[in-house]
Parts: C-alpha cells; structure tokens; sequence
C-alpha cells in the first residue's frame, strides 16, 4: 500500500469512530442515564426499571452506535425490541398478563366502593389535558401526556403508541419516574389535604371473598371492558386472563411463567426500549422537557383527586373511610397502597390500612385504562 492509501484508510476509519462524530449535547443524555442508574442502585427507586431505562439512555447516546437505526432494511438490536415490542404494543399487554397472575382483587370485591375512588383519582387527567392543550400540544399529544399522572406505565405507553408515538420515550420515563418516586411525592400532598382526626380512622376488617368471587370478578370485568371501552381489551383481557389464571388454582404452571420468568424478560426489553427512544437529538426539545415537569403537577391532582373523592364520600357514608387511602386511587401498585400504610402508622401504630388501600389502588389502574379507553375512542 503507497502512503497515501495508508492515509486514506486511516482517514476513513477515524470517521467511523465515536470521537470524531461527537457531540456535546450527548453529555447531557449521559448525566440522566446515570441519574437513573444512581436512583435504581443507591436508593431503589423501582430498580427493576430504571436500571435498564437508565442504561438504556446512556448507551443509546454515543455517537454511530448500531442500535436503533435500520441495517440493510433490518432493525438493529433496541430498534428490533422497540419496533416489536412497544410498537406493535406487545410488551405493555405480555406486561399486564404478568401483573394480572400477581394481582389479588379481593379487597377490592370485598369493598367495592373504592371503585370510585379509583374513579376520582383519574381527576389529574382531565385536567392536565385540558391545560396541555391550552399549551400547545395537540388533541391526541395532551391526551398521551395527561394519562402520566395515573402513574401507570404500561398503559401510558400503549395509550401513547396509539395517539402521539413521537412522545414515546418523554412519556414512559415520566410516567416510570414518577411511579418510582410515589413515596416522595405523596406523604406532602396527604398530609396537606387532611387532618389529624381524618388520619386515625379506624376502617372494619374486610369480608372473606370466596374463590367464586375472585373467579368471576376477572370474567365479568373483562365482559365490562369489552362493552364499554373495547380499545383496552388488550391491555385489560391481559390483566384479567392472569388474574384468572392465579385464582383458577388449575394452571400453577402457566401462572409461575407469567408472575417470574415472562414477566421478567418483557421487562428487561421494555426498560431498554423506552431508554432507548431518548436519544439527545430528539429529547433535548422543549416538549420532552415540559413534559417531564407536567408529569409531577399531574400526578400531585391525581393524588388530591383520590382523596378528595373519599371526602366527598363520607359525607354521605355511616362508617367513614380514612382519607390516607384515596392517595392509592392513583395505579402505582402496590407502592402506592404501601404508602398510605406507613402514613397511618404514623399517627396510630395499631391502624393497618394496607388491605384498605389495596381496593382504590387496583381500581386506579382500571380507572386508568378506562380513560386511555376514552381517549383512544375519541381521538384515534
């Protein structure tokens, strides 16, 4: 080879490397993988999702990686998991079949009433549409945004893959980050919207349900769904077909695969996935920003939105219900429901509000589904 085809090759190759295409809004993308890496590791903030999501972001952000472009008309490695997974809304359904197996809707059959403050909890939605709108989202955009405060990922992604897939990535790291963070977010908001006497309401045990009960409660809700909001049937049939299946008590097998190894795979690939789509280029605008920030006011109202709705409800109710378990309302299970625990702790050590809290907290995450279902109704 003559010197100057040395050169040439040496030239060549140095434009395949990372250094020669850097750039500095990279840096940025990097410091947000590690800050979600830090918040999985050192304080275990839903480590099961933001480790993958954090590395996700962090690996996706060096220049020339093969990772989420198209090789000779074939997805490269996140891209394959991204196109198939979340794209054709796989991975957010596979994710409700695992947390339907893990699921025990008894509290919630055992006092049905926290249905509505699943209901009320939803509140934040409505309104944050309303005000994304008036910032200058589109229809379709602020309802994939406004669905963040139900504090239920899977159903943001799907929701959003449906109306404003652009969103994807800005959408799910909000809605995961804010789940995450429920036990910093809500005990301020709690105690604010109640008082010291609200706060030690003693609740009645609840009824035994029976095995009929939680039989039939997946079929009939499922039935529910499909008459009244078809457009989540994939994500709810998912939930309650898991749901069937742990309270069959005739499919340990299926059950074990859905609740330990499935549930974990499909996570590892949405984790990567969603930190995937933040790449610098398409992150560092204005809308991914204010979205992330929009995320926590409309998580705060749909935790007011829980609470006040129970206080609305003891006006007119015999035996009261403790206020602390409509922050539950939101569908962060099941810390959300932890959270209302350890607040009532607080102020009687003998009161346990788990179960209670446990009722509005799975009523969250249909009452969240069944907005996404209006939305996608409306708009799609």
């Amino acid at each position: 080879m003559t010197p100057n085809e040395i050169l040439d090759m040496l030239h060549g190759t140095l434009h395949t490397t990372g250094i020669f295409n850097f750039q500095w809004n990279v840096i940025i993308m990097w410091g947000v993988g590690c800050m979600f890496i830090y918040l999985a590791i050192a304080k275990k903030y839903e480590p099961l999702l933001l480790l993958p999501i954090g590395f996700g972001i962090f690996i996706v952000n060096f220049p020339l990686v093969p990772l989420m472009g198209d090789s000779h008309g074939h997805p490269q490695l996140l891209q394959f998991f991204y196109r198939y997974g979340l794209q054709w809304e796989v991975i957010p359904c596979v994710i409700f079949l695992g947390l339907g197996a893990m699921t025990d809707f008894g509290p919630l059959i055992a006092n049905p009433k926290t249905l509505l403050i699943g209901a009320g909890a939803q509140l934040g939605v409505f309104i944050t549409f309303t005000g994304t709108v008036l910032v200058g989202f589109t229809l379709k955009e602020a309802a994939s945004v406004s669905i963040i405060g139900g504090a239920d990922g899977p159903t943001t992604i799907y929701l959003t893959q449906h109306l404003a897939p652009q969103l994807l990535g800005a959408n799910a790291l909000a809605a995961y980050s804010y789940m995450a963070m429920v036990p910093l977010i809500q005990p301020p908001i709690m105690r604010l919207m109640t008082n010291a006497k609200e706060r030690k309401i003693r609740m009645r045990q609840l009824r035994p349900v029976s095995r009929q009960e939680k039989i039939l409660f997946p079929l009939v809700t499922a039935g529910i769904i499909a008459l009244l909001v078809p457009s989540v049937i994939p994500l709810m049939g998912m939930f309650m077909l898991g749901n069937l299946m742990k309270e069959s008590g005739v499919v340990a097998r299926l059950t074990d695969s859905a609740q330990g190894s499935l549930m974990n795979i499909v996570t590892i690939f949405l984790g990567i996935s969603v930190g995937a789509t933040m790449q610098a280029d398409k992150f560092l605008s204005w809308k991914p920003l204010f979205i992330f920030s929009l995320g926590l006011v409309d998580f705060a109202v749909c935790t007011i939105g829980g609470i006040v709705t129970v206080k609305i409800m003891n006006l007119f109710l015999k035996e009261k219900i403790n206020p602390l378990i409509g922050s539950a309302g939101v569908s962060a299970v099941p810390m959300a429901a932890r959270v209302s625990q350890v607040e009532g702790l607080k102020y009687d050590k003998t009161n346990h509000l788990l179960m209670h809290a446990v009722g509005p907290n799975l009523a969250g995450v249909i009452g969240s589904a069944a907005a996404a279902g209006m939305f996608i109704a409306m708009f799609d």
